[in-house]
């Protein structure tokens, strides 16, 4: 007679239910990390998009243009220009420009003095180096003298001295102050003879014309004293040859925003994808700079455009008091504060 083998079924029994217990932690490690997995992919396709949306998207650039501050260490002020009190008003932009959060850099368009003296440039540069941003300059027809000691050579050694952020040689430049931009700084000046107008040499715009051709992408910033386009009419102050720098400018389909001085008046006007904005003096009414924010985006580029007064606004009065209509220096309201916005071309 056969025995039963009952411990073989029950073994069978035992080891089954291990094999589903087993089997089910599997499942589930295999659950837990195909989901660890899933989100990790998640959260790097998320990391990804986001990094390329930020480098997608805008990218901003804010800094301050200061024009005609005509710097004088006397103690007299002319028929329409605060010059005795130039250094209480260009230290009250200075303290603003310092308070206004992401500056860049300060662009200098011209007549940062107001008698071209070594000694009136090395009163100015003291109050400039308070800047806490790097800071830069065009040159203006009061900054050198005719046949006289301060040329644009010693002028630009001088100010190398106070300023380690400048490190050119000749009176035009550029720089990058940021990935997608590129700044041009002008030279208007006349210099063979005794004139307030301006004009740019011929090398000088085959320069500019290699400038922008080489920078197809960026958003090109033109800062220069004698303006291309006025804001009201000056024979004996206007760009002699300004048709042919337009000529070059309109060669080319970049954002280009042209920053002028000179004129001692605000305006602020589109031709297509060019923008010139000429800002006021701040020695004269209404006594004002101009903080500018661009942002650069994939079809368009956007220009806030703001005219900052001086806090001083007792002198301001004064300055008002002396000019005949104060209207042709302020502009329209248009030509004070504006949001700007340029196309991008394809």
């Amino acid at each position: 007679m056969r025995h039963k083998k009952p411990h073989s079924t029950s073994r069978n029994i035992e080891n089954s239910r291990h094999y589903h217990i087993k089997k089910k932690r599997i499942v589930k490690k295999e659950s837990f990390m195909t989901k660890l997995k899933n989100w990790s992919i998640s959260i790097l396709l998320a990391a990804g998009m986001l990094w390329g949306l930020q480098c997608y998207s805008a990218s901003s650039l804010k800094f301050a243009q200061v024009s005609d501050v005509h710097f004088f260490t006397g103690e007299t002020n002319t028929t329409f220009k605060l010059t005795a009190e130039s250094s209480k008003l260009l230290d009250d932009a200075i303290e603003q420009i310092n308070t206004t959060p992401n500056i860049s850099f300060v662009m200098f368009t011209g007549d940062q003095i107001d008698k071209a003296f070594e000694k009136e440039l090395s009163a100015f540069l003291p109050h400039a180096e308070k800047l806490k941003m790097p800071w830069y300059f065009a040159f203006g027809n009061h900054d050198t003298m005719l046949d006289g000691y301060l040329t644009p050579l010693t002028y630009m050694e001088l100010v190398k001295k106070h300023n380690p952020n400048f490190i050119y040689d000749k009176p035009y430049y550029s720089f990058v102050p940021q990935k997608g931009y590129k700044a041009i700084v002008l030279d208007t000046i006349i210099r063979d003879r005794l004139t307030s107008n301006g004009q740019i040499s011929k090398e000088q715009l085959n320069w500019l014309d290699n400038e922008i051709k080489n920078s197809p992408k960026d958003v090109i910033l033109i800062f220069m004293h004698v303006p291309i386009v006025e804001p009201y009419s000056s024979p004996g102050h206007r760009l002699l040859n300004a048709n042919e720098v337009e000529e070059v400018l309109n060669k080319y389909k970049n954002p280009i925003a042209v920053f002028q001085g000179h004129y001692h008046g605000a305006m602020i006007k589109q031709k297509d994808n060019i923008v010139y904005i000429s800002t006021p003096a701040l020695v004269s009414y209404p006594n004002a700079f101009r903080i500018i924010n661009i942002t650069n985006g994939k079809n368009k580029v956007t220009l806030d455009i703001q005219m900052k007064e001086t806090g001083l606004k007792n002198l301001q009065k004064l300055a008002k008091l002396m000019v005949f209509a104060s209207s042709v220096y302020t502009g329209d309201e248009d030509d004070q504060n504006a949001v700007i916005t340029i196309k991008k071309k394809r």
